[in-house]
């Protein structure tokens, strides 16, 4: 894009582009445009079977399939090792029959492949693996209404002695876990700029209503407490806009990029960070907008899907509790034990 080289693209490239689209401000309409797809894909290249990247991953690459990432369940979410989507081999050896059910899948309802987290060992992390499962007999989705659109196609996905060649597994058995966390920092990553990008376009509008907008005899923005609502929003905005660009900086510089582990711990703060920083903008958007910041059509539609959206973020791809709490913890592995005041 933009007369970039494959090889010079980089996640600054990436940042931009996720950023511009999301200030279309329609959050449901810009997860469907490739969100799951863009956290499953990567997935099929990373992990998938020789035969599965020769097959399948030109048919995702090209767009004439799609997929989507199906981890969490009604029983686990952030608490991925609670899961209890079961894949039990055939007795030739030849397939997995998997049972269970996934919740908010993101574009579930037109997905063609599943990469899927199911559970081939005992509880606990050690006994998940990732399936590829495409859509057939023993798949079924189901649409979920959420907060902001059923444009991206959020399902309820039930499998029902669905029947999966053991080429389909990635990697081996009871390593899901550790190739679900390596996909998680890019996706984690990637909520915090469609949190700018719309964050951006919620606070140009605010800052244009409150121009024009007449109240007492004179525009809004003239009265104090809203310029300082306008600066509280501009202020928390361009922070977070400053640490993306620090981490970014930091993912182009470090081997592996987003996948390395030791960015766990400084992309989960982000991600609390980014969310955390958004309710404030949606809440001083909201309040100068009025009527119009929580009307989804008209003037302050871009404030309204924003604020709707800020609350999806601080849930899908790990809450900001986890978040917070997975951050402190990836300090801690590398704090000195002698420390002390």
């Amino acid at each position: 894009p933009g007369d970039v080289a494959p090889e010079e693209f980089d996640y600054f490239h990436e940042m931009l582009v996720h950023q511009e689209i999301s200030r279309l401000g329609r959050p449901g309409f810009i997860d469907s445009l490739g969100a799951g797809w863009l956290i499953s894909a990567p997935a099929v290249y990373a992990f998938g079977s020789e035969e599965v990247k020769r097959t399948v991953g030109p048919q995702l690459l090209k767009g004439d399939k799609w997929s989507a990432l199906a981890i969490s369940e009604p029983f686990a979410g952030s608490d991925v090792a609670a899961l209890k989507c079961t894949a039990q081999l055939t007795p030739d050896g030849k397939h997995y029959i998997v049972n269970g059910i996934k919740k908010w899948i993101t574009e579930g309802m037109y997905a063609d492949y599943f990469v899927t987290a199911v559970r081939t060992g005992s509880s606990g992390a050690g006994g998940i693996s990732m399936l590829l499962i495409e859509r057939g007999e023993g798949v079924e989705t189901k649409q979920i209404k959420t907060t902001y659109s059923t444009c991206c196609g959020t399902a309820l996905v039930i499998l029902n002695n669905c029947k999966v060649p053991v080429s389909n597994l990635m990697g081996k058995e009871g390593e899901g876990f550790k190739q679900i966390m390596f996909n998680f920092n890019h996706e984690r990553w990637l909520i915090a700029q469609n949190l700018i990008g719309q964050a951006r376009a919620a606070v140009t509008d605010t800052f244009m209503w409150a121009r024009q907008r007449k109240i007492f005899g004179k525009a809004l923005i003239d009265q104090p407490v809203i310029r300082n609502k306008l600066a509280s929003a501009a202020a928390s905005l361009e922070s977070v806009q400053t640490y993306v660009e620090a981490v970014t900086y930091d993912m182009c510089n470090t081997k592996g990029g987003a996948h390395n582990q030791r960015l766990a711990g400084p992309i989960a703060m982000l991600k609390y960070q980014s969310t955390r920083a958004s309710w404030n903008i949606a809440d001083d958007c909201v309040q100068i907008l009025g009527g119009r910041g929580i009307t989804r059509t008209g003037m302050g539609a871009k404030v309204e899907g924003f604020k709707n959206y800020v609350k999806y973020a601080a849930v899908y791809g790990g809450s900001e509790e986890i978040m917070a709490d997975l951050a402190i913890k990836q300090a801690m592995k590398g704090f000195p034990a002698t420390a002390k005041l």
